[in-house]
């Protein structure tokens, strides 16, 4: 019998786990979703996500897809009820759909918008621990403009991105098109003790979002300089920048 494709869109605290993509060791968001998705249908099934969200990196609007045999009639009210009865609460479900005809999480995904929280304040507020980044003293924010205005458009992100390990540096370097992407937009947004930084681009690399924010913030605290961040974009067989903000800080905001 066909499957019928369900689309979830889900929110989690990434603190407790160890990042979306299930893994040997378990707890992920994924491994808690299927363990949850059996529990309610009485079968294992697999699910996919739009992105492969980091250890401690949290999701307002994770877009997931999963594969349902015909012979399972649960509403989707009851898809949704049933699995946020099922999850942690660092977990939910906001909404479960009949996917369109051709969908793919991954596949079908043609943007991504990230949030990265910094909390400016002399004390972090202990309620935005492993919500935000403590970073305390002056931030030139002028400076950090200029450098974000640097990062729209099509560049080679190699030097702004980790290797995930599952080729060498070496070719990781060599593949162009693969370390190649595009901001369309980042915003800069001052709101009492917190700055945030909203990212939004085509597709992004292993890290990149925190990479581009650790560095933003070496050259507003003025221990690099607006050539050493435009040289990061320009001229990718450089050393790799090595500034990478905490997880905690980090939200995937919409898959689009």
């Amino acid at each position: 019998m066909p499957d019928q494709r369900l689309k979830m869109t889900l929110a989690y605290c990434g603190t407790p786990w160890l990042g979306w993509q299930s893994q040997s060791e378990g707890r992920t968001v994924q491994d808690e979703i299927e363990s949850a998705i059996q529990r309610l249908v009485k079968q294992p099934l697999r699910i996919q996500g739009a992105s492969r969200t980091d250890a401690g990196v949290h999701a307002l609007a994770q877009v997931a897809h999963v594969d349902v045999p015909e012979s399972i009639t649960l509403p989707l009210s009851a898809w949704t009820d049933g699995l946020n009865a099922l999850l942690p609460d660092t977990i939910r479900v906001l909404a479960i759909d009949h996917a369109p005809e051709g969908f793919d999480s991954c596949g079908s995904a043609k943007g991504k918008t990230y949030l990265y929280r910094i909390w400016r304040a002399r004390e972090m507020n202990v309620f935005e621990a492993d919500r935000a980044w403590h970073v305390y003293g002056p931030l030139d924010m002028e400076v950090m403009q200029t450098a974000a205005r640097l990062l729209i458009g099509t560049h080679n992100f190699v030097r702004l991105s980790a290797n995930r390990g599952n080729q060498s540096e070496e070719e990781r370097r060599e593949d162009v098109s693969g370390s190649t992407r595009t901001i369309r937009r980042v915003e800069l947004r001052e709101r009492g003790d917190v700055l945030e930084i909203e990212i939004e681009g085509d597709a992004f690399l292993y890290r990149m979002v925190r990479m581009i924010i650790g560095s933003l913030i070496q050259v507003a605290r003025g221990r690099a300089t607006l050539e050493w961040f435009a040289e990061l974009l320009e001229t990718p067989t450089g050393l790799q920048s090595h500034q990478t903000a905490p997880a905690g800080g980090l939200y995937l905001v919409e898959v689009h």
